[in-house]
């Protein structure tokens, strides 16, 4: 794979896109400036028990800015993975231990709110257990659920413990969890879809929003399913359970293959979501006339270019023969996807493409937002692809840099050309994965 990452080695990410800003490389005082905001304002990220929270909580933003009264699925483990990397980063071992209070305390809130046949709320606030009608009994249920990142979570926080033994009694309900997504999501592919498009994360990605019911088999989802699955193999190794462990696996790799055979498009050498409504009606529709040949595909490509294409790179599943067809075509020589201050959530050649500011949902359609630019940025590092995966990590650090000294605070999302912060100031979250990103 050295040898593929050479070849499609490419101009810096920022300074050469026409009508973009260039991007200084950041340097030891956008460092120094984050590092220093986010010690600053961690200890207010951990919230104490209160109301429906009964265990101590992570939020995702500053105290009363939006968010910061909600308990969200994969911003809970996205903000405390940022966490755990600050504590290490500043070697502050009393801000580690209440984030391993806090982190840990969130996971056994959601699981303290889990319905009798596995379900999770996608969200808890303080004065409501299910805010969504997450847990709304129906079958399939079309209320969205918590995403799958609550294995991921577990372990985390495992590891910054030193022992999974705290999970005992939770590995049995993890499972009724992943049992609650096959049995109301999964689709003849295998792929799970949505049941609707609210929260679904990435909330109005084309391919899901606005689509019906059960008929998006989106690639977050799925990525998202298949690292929850392969975190919840290794706790039940961990935890002396190696039939779950075994099991677990060969459902991953399952996922996984199901994921290269339906969602990789060797038309444009891309990773597309699904949409699974391909259903054969001919004997309701005309009984009287033969069938002839038969329906063999059980899916069609959404051909709309979106982050999530990247996915299967960042968690791992992608070939690497595809994984280099991606950056090289979708990444290096194009700026559809790639932009002067990250990675749009939207190709700009999209006609649904639109940079407006927007509160709920938040807007994918094409804005930077860090959680992308920090996945994109996986993907690409773990493919040997290390010269555009430090371009990437460069804007990131200079952009957010740049935001706090201008605003006094971080945004959710960002303007890819000119950087500038387009929504939710005194949002946290994700942003303090650039931690990780050197």
């Amino acid at each position: 794979m050295s040898g593929a990452a050479r070849v499609l080695r490419a101009a810096p990410l920022a300074s050469t896109l026409e009508g973009q800003a260039a991007v200084a490389p950041a340097g030891a005082a956008d460092r120094t400036r984050l590092v220093e905001y986010f010690h600053g304002i961690a200890t207010s990220l951990l919230r104490p028990a209160e109301g429906v929270l009964r265990y101590p909580s992570v939020s995702p933003s500053l105290p009363n800015k939006q968010y910061s009264t909600e308990l969200w699925d994969w911003d809970t483990y996205w903000t405390s993975r940022g966490l755990f990397r600050l504590a290490r980063t500043v070697h502050d071992s009393e801000l580690h231990r209440m984030v391993s209070e806090h982190a840990r305390g969130s996971f056994q809130n959601f699981f303290e709110h889990q319905s009798s046949e596995g379900r999770i709320p996608l969200m808890i606030s303080v004065g409501n257990a299910d805010p969504f009608g997450c847990l709304r009994m129906a079958s399939p249920n079309p209320n969205n659920q918590a995403k799958p990142v609550m294995a991921q979570l577990g372990l985390l926080v495992s590891e910054e413990l030193g022992s999974a033994e705290w999970l005992h009694p939770y590995f049995d309900k993890l499972v009724s969890f992943y049992a609650s997504w096959t049995d109301n999501n999964q689709s003849s592919t295998g792929l799970l879809v949505w049941g609707d498009d609210v929260a679904i994360g990435n909330d109005n990605d084309p391919t899901t929003f606005g689509r019906p019911p059960f008929s998006s088999a989106n690639l977050l989802l799925n990525c998202l399913f298949y690292r929850d699955l392969e975190a919840a193999a290794e706790i039940a190794r961990r935890l002396g359970r190696d039939a779950d462990s075994g099991r677990l696996s060969a459902q991953a790799r399952e996922l996984a293959r199901n994921m290269e055979r339906y969602c990789w498009d060797p038309r444009d050498r891309f990773y597309y979501t699904v949409d699974v409504q391909c259903v054969d009606r001919r004997a309701e529709l005309i009984p009287n006339v033969a069938r002839g040949m038969p329906m063999s595909w059980k899916c069609l490509p959404l051909r709309i270019q979106t982050f999530t294409g990247f996915m299967p790179l960042w968690c791992g599943v992608a070939s690497r023969e595809r994984a280099a067809e991606m950056v090289r075509q979708h990444y290096t020589m194009s700026e559809k996807l790639r932009a002067g201050w990250g990675v749009r959530s939207l190709s700009k050649e999209e006609t649904m493409y639109s940079l407006a500011a927007s509160s709920n949902p938040s807007n994918w359609l094409g804005p930077v937002w860090i959680i992308v630019n920090y996945m994109v940025w996986v993907g690409l590092r773990n493919y040997g692809f290390a010269k555009e995966a430090n371009d990437l990590a460069v804007a990131t650090w200079t952009l957010l840099s740049r935001d706090l000294a201008r605003n006094g605070s971080l945004n959710e999302y960002y303007h890819p050309d000119t950087g500038e912060a387009l929504s939710h100031k005194g949002f946290v979250d994700w942003n303090m994965l650039v931690l990780e990103m050197v």
